[in-house]
């Protein structure tokens, strides 16, 4: 019998296959077909600062405007929320999801302000969110602003988050610090539990026609998996966090790179974007098949089996393979 459980953020998987944050999870009963279909978590779409000021700042101007007016005028009605779930239905919807699944449901938050970072997490806590995943998606566009800095401010963050919350954390990086293994050793020191290497950045557009910047979604491919492979592979038991690999996992060829390189989970999103749920049995179904032929007994056997600590050639996650890759390439 092949196990294919695993531990992340102190609980024990079904599986290293986790539903990554997507627009799935905003519906329970999309939740439930992920479990069915073999997910060992689910971790719910992002909450974003923003959305928490925009109900606060909805919420004062419906309460006092028209106040000046005759009052057979007062019949205002407030303008469609921009956003999917708001602050409350997010905390709900955690509450729902936890009541009709049994694998652990992982909160999303994304805040701009460490008052909004800490005052939500709590919340989100008593929600009854099994983890909390803190989305450091932040562009920092103040010129005056030092590299440092930056990174002082996420690692204040984490760590204030830490202390205000027992639940176990997650933190969702980018891989643009300028030293990724020294950042990774400090967010583990700051109080995070798992690093979930890496956040992908949307990048905006130019529409040619209308002149005009947009949001544009580009899906994840497998040749996406290659950078966060590498420093899941260096970052391998050398630090104090659990690892989770997204960006790029679209089969089972790619759980499998990604557990080999010490991964503890893998997170979906795209893949079953494009696929559908029910892809997370055909990847499953093709993982149990790969150990089976290769005689693999548990993930557990195989993890960081090819990670750099364990590896032969160390350097190949390093300079020197680059340094090979552009020599070898034949024209």
């Amino acid at each position: 019998m092949i196990d294919i459980t695993t531990r992340y953020l102190g609980k024990t998987l079904r599986s290293p296959l986790v539903a990554s944050a997507s627009p799935l999870s905003e519906h329970v009963f999309k939740i439930k077909e992920m479990e069915d279909a073999g997910a060992g978590a689910v971790v719910l779409h992002s909450l974003f600062q923003e959305q928490l000021e925009h109900e606060e700042q909805a919420l004062h101007h419906h309460m006092t405007y028209g106040t000046e007016s005759f009052a057979e005028a007062l019949s205002y009605f407030p303008e469609p929320d921009m956003f999917h779930l708001g602050p409350d239905a997010y905390l709900k919807h955690i509450r729902k999801a936890k009541e009709s699944v049994d694998i652990p449901i992982i909160a999303s938050l994304n805040g701009s302000s460490l008052g909004g970072w800490i005052d939500f997490a709590r919340l989100i806590q008593e929600a009854g969110a099994d983890a909390l995943e803190l989305n450091l998606y932040n562009i920092p566009t103040d010129m005056n602003m030092t590299g440092g800095a930056v990174e002082s401010r996420y690692l204040e963050v984490v760590a204030a988050v830490r202390e205000v919350v027992s639940i176990p954390l997650a933190v969702k990086l980018s891989p643009f610090f300028s030293s990724m293994a020294n950042m990774a050793s400090h967010f583990a020191e700051a109080g995070a539990n798992g690093l979930v290497l890496f956040n992908r950045f949307y990048q905006p557009d130019i529409d040619l026609e209308n002149l005009e910047v947009y949001p544009h979604v580009l899906l994840s491919t497998p040749q996406d998996l290659r950078l966060p492979l590498r420093w899941i592979a260096i970052l391998y038991g050398r630090i104090n966090a659990d690892l989770a690999a997204t960006s790029g996992v679209h089969q089972a060829e790619d759980v499998l790179k990604m557990l080999m390189a010490g991964a503890n989970v893998t997170m979906m999103a795209s893949a079953l974007l494009k696929n559908g749920i029910d892809h997370l049995r055909v990847v499953e179904a093709d993982l149990v098949r790969w150990m089976e032929e290769h005689e693999y007994e548990s993930v557990q056997q195989m993890r960081g089996s090819m990670s750099q600590q364990q590896s032969g050639n160390p350097s190949a996650f390093e300079r020197a393979q680059y340094m090979r890759a552009l020599t070898t390439y034949e024209v």
